[in-house]
């Protein structure tokens, strides 16, 4: 069964990211690569919450931002999705503003996504709240198996089938 992964924010803005400085340089190319794969590996779906975070913004790549995700099926914001990210603000398990990273993870537990994959290490992928986030979901008996930083989330599972390597990092990232 193809998993489930929820592409947020920051996945289609460092996709088309233009600053030059070397980190920015290194997550646009792990971004593209993880994208290229992805496609074919899993099916990645997202949610109004991203395209309206992305129409917010005032930046030049933003007609590019929302064209990659516009074909990807976008998650419904259902009541039951507000009360979960209630329950996270109330929790502590994400900052204070519905809108923001708790709307996102909500989406992606009520909708029993895989993974949610993002660039956001500060609180979605911080691997300080995963036992956090594990616990309140339980508590309200919802599910999400990951929410990795892009560098720490693999697709390449069938690398010998595909003749696809990984980036080389050197760091021992691409776990």
């Amino acid at each position: 069964m193809t998993k489930t992964v929820y592409v947020e924010t920051s996945i289609p803005s460092f996709y088309h990211e233009v600053r030059t400085a070397p980190e920015m340089v290194a997550r646009r190319e792990w971004t593209r690569d993880w994208w290229k794969l992805a496609q074919a590996t899993y099916e990645l779906v997202t949610s109004p919450a991203v395209v309206d975070e992305l129409e917010r913004g005032d930046y030049p790549t933003r007609k590019e931002c929302l064209e990659l995700i516009e074909r990807l099926p976008l998650l419904a914001v259902e009541p039951a999705v507000m009360d979960i990210v209630d329950t996270y603000i109330a929790r502590h398990v994400m900052p204070k503003d519905p809108a923001g990273d708790a709307l996102h993870l909500a989406l992606a537990s009520f909708h029993r996504c895989d993974f949610l994959v993002t660039w956001n290490c500060r609180n979605l992928a911080n691997a300080n709240k995963f036992g956090h986030i594990r616990r309140v979901n339980t508590t309200l008996r919802l599910s999400l198996s990951r929410a990795p930083a892009l560098h720490r989330f693999s697709p390449w599972p069938s690398e010998k089938a595909t003749n696809t390597t990984r980036p080389s990092t050197g760091s021992g990232l691409f776990r």
